[in-house]
């Protein structure tokens, strides 16, 4: 009996130490698994990481070259602005100025991580990019026929000299004569604007923000007038009674008077537009300034304009 006991458990325990092996073999290798899929996964994420902080820091790069393309644009805009006499390119030239501006706020405000914001303001750049060369050509085509109607003017001098030869016989021998022609002749400048603007070359309400005043005025038909170069005077007279001026000055009615701008013109006896600009550079008060336009030692044009403080 004890001895098959004894071989009936050591059979037992035989069985039992083989189970053990076998279960131990299989949780290792369950841990091996665990621990290299936790590892792939841990690599993966590390890798991911790296791989999101690289494509932020391009997107950064990215935004800031838009940004650095959209002031520049802006300034371009400003700078063709400065460039032409046309009222209603100026006033397009203005509108693109200030919606390109507005986008560069946009972009400035906008999160690198805002992948779709971001590439609606890139396409919005691609437009503005046409845009501006559109109207670089444009500006081009009419500089081209300024300086096409420059040279016909040049070839009319020796026909003006004549006919202001012509007008001055006529003057010797009727001095009453002379002086109906020299009052019909007389140059007349109309719809005179005023706009003062700030920094960012936009309309300054107040006259502390006022950086630069852009002055606009019509020169009118008139073919009784002689043609040629026209030296026109500006000059700005502030509430004090002062006239902003870098010490220019110019004779009217046996005096000198200072001015504040001088534009030479090609004038041709048609209608022709005329706007010149006066940069601020000391301190303004409020109040009622006039402007007056000066031609020929005559007064051709006034107006008043009134800021606040």
């Amino acid at each position: 009996f004890f001895r098959t006991f004894a071989f009936e458990n050591t059979n037992r325990i035989l069985k039992l130490n083989k189970m053990d092996k076998k279960t131990k073999f299989i949780l290792g290798a369950v841990v091996a698994v665990v621990v290299l899929v936790i590892g792939f996964l841990l690599y993966s994420m590390r890798e991911q990481m790296l791989e999101s902080k690289q494509m932020l820091e391009l997107v950064e790069m990215d935004k800031r070259e838009m940004e650095n393309e959209y002031e520049q644009f802006a300034m371009q805009y400003n700078e063709m602005k400065m460039q032409i006499n046309n009222d209603s390119l100026v006033a397009q030239l203005e509108m693109e100025q200030k919606r390109t501006e507005e986008l560069l706020e946009e972009l400035k405000r906008v999160k690198s991580s805002d992948a779709a914001e971001i590439m609606r303001l890139k396409r919005e750049l691609a437009t503005l990019r046409e845009v501006l060369r559109s109207y670089v050509l444009q500006i081009d085509s009419l500089n081209r026929m300024n300086e096409a109607l420059a040279q016909e003017n040049s070839n009319l001098k020796t026909q003006n000299q004549q006919a202001r030869q012509h007008i001055s016989n006529l003057s010797s021998e009727n001095e009453t004569l002379s002086d109906k022609v020299a009052i019909a002749s007389q140059l007349d400048a109309t719809g005179i604007y005023v706009e003062g603007r700030n920094k960012r070359g936009k309309a300054a309400k107040k006259i502390k923000d006022v950086k630069k005043f852009v002055i606009g005025f019509t020169i009118a038909r008139n073919v009784t007038t002689a043609t040629g170069i026209r030296s026109l005077y500006v000059r700005i007279i502030t509430p004090t009674g002062d006239v902003l001026s870098k010490g220019g000055t110019f004779a009217y009615e046996n005096r000198q008077l200072e001015y504040s701008i001088r534009k030479d013109i090609e004038y041709t006896g048609e209608e022709q537009s005329v706007v010149v600009y006066w940069d601020v550079a000391e301190a303004l008060s409020a109040g009622d300034y006039r402007v007056d336009i000066f031609a020929d030692g005559q007064n051709i044009g006034t107006t008043h304009f009134v800021y606040e403080k």
